[in-house]
């Protein structure tokens, strides 16, 4: 299946600025902000700037710089947040449960015997996303 990018997604809203995000960290490549609906408190999102619906069809140069960031905020969610260890998710096409269609890394701080919160359609609090964002930016 070679779907076309579809250039109205929600990441790509983000990153023209039409729909707000907390912000995490961002260069000339990458974004990486908190999900609105986090299924432990840190989970970040990291997505390259560049047009990719996933990791099937992104651009291997792309992912040279992508992969370093999701690496940067991996280890700073982990020191963040205290986590016992930190969860990397990627999804890629329907069957594997991807329903935004531009390449995303999820970075999921994870603790010891603490199971993780559905990633359903309830929203965090907006007040907790900016504390978690602040935290992370801090350990950056």
């Amino acid at each position: 299946m070679s779907a076309t990018y579809d250039d109205n997604n929600i990441f790509a809203k983000i990153l023209r600025g039409e729909i707000p995000a907390f912000k995490v960290y961002e260069d000339d490549d990458t974004l990486a902000f908190m999900d609105v609906m986090p299924q432990s408190p840190g989970h970040t999102l990291v997505i390259p700037k560049a047009p990719s619906r996933n990791l099937l069809d992104a651009d291997p140069a792309v992912l040279s710089k992508t992969i370093p960031v999701v690496q940067k905020i991996a280890v700073a969610a982990k020191k963040a947040f205290a986590a016992d260890g930190i969860q990397l998710v990627q999804f890629n096409e329907p069957a594997s449960g991807q329903t935004v269609y531009h390449l995303h890394f999820h970075i999921i701080p994870r603790f010891e015997g603490v199971a993780l919160k559905p990633h359903t359609g309830k929203m965090e609090d907006m007040e907790v996303l900016k504390a978690n964002a602040e935290t992370l930016k801090a350990a950056l």
